[in-house]
């Protein structure tokens, strides 16, 4: 009986395996083709900084006219980016304060952000954490303590300091064992500052020339030493 226990547990293993592999394998393939259609038509050009200037007040009409379904959309498109790590999310960003004042704009982007990031970081774990722990598991060990520990500040350090780019802290946040809750309120608070600067110049969408004039050097600095503060 015992014996018919251990084989039935097996199979069950096997098939439970089986299974999360084809789930992978699926979603590796839906990605693959969102991407590769992002580029295809050539998406991109709707998320220039030329094309949401000359597209503002046709926006701003639809928003008048359709303010939730405006929200919605403009949060899902925003989390669909942020989730697959495709460009464009300092522009949408912009077009948030252009379209909805610095109050909700801050508040519509900070939770689309927040989200994707967040739907980044589980897609990246649900795909790749075992392999790579299973791999470099031992050179990963300090991280994950490190991560365990003060999983919060690392995530918080890196958030505040431009240096690192968006999608790569998703990514890398999910090869690690640091919770989904606290990924989520840490990036949500970590992103904040960036996103009112961005959602206060959109609105004044107009007199942006370029998306590296928004972040002076100064208050590149500013956020660096906020970053690195409670490390001190």
């Amino acid at each position: 009986m015992k014996k018919s226990n251990n084989i039935n547990k097996t199979s069950y293993d096997k098939g439970a395996k089986k299974g999360g592999l084809v789930q992978k394998i699926l979603i590796v393939c839906a990605i693959i083709i969102l991407i590769a259609l992002f580029y295809a038509f050539d998406a991109g050009r709707y998320f220039s900084l030329g094309y949401i200037k000359a597209s503002q007040e046709r926006f701003a009409l639809l928003y008048k006219e359709h303010k939730i379904a405006v929200i919605a959309t403009y949060m899902g498109t925003y989390i669909i980016m942020s989730a697959l790590s495709l460009p464009g999310a300092a522009v949408m960003t912009l077009l948030g304060g252009a379209l909805f004042g610095f109050v909700i704009g801050t508040i519509t982007v900070s939770f689309a952000s927040t989200i994707g990031a967040t739907l980044a970081c589980l897609v990246a774990r649900f795909l790749l954490r075992d392999w790579v722990q299973e791999k470099v598991g031992g050179k990963l060990k300090a991280i994950n303590e490190g991560v365990e520990k003060e999983g919060a500040l690392y995530l918080f350090t890196m958030r505040l300091i431009p240096a690192f780019p968006f999608w790569l802290v998703n990514l890398a946040m999910g090869l690690t064992r640091i919770p989904l809750p606290t990924f989520y309120w840490v990036s949500q608070i970590g992103m904040l500052p960036a996103t009112m600067v961005f959602v206060f110049a959109g609105r004044e969408l107009g007199q942006v020339e370029s998306l590296s004039g928004i972040l002076s050097p100064g208050l590149i600095v500013a956020f660096v030493l906020l970053g690195i503060f409670p490390i001190v």
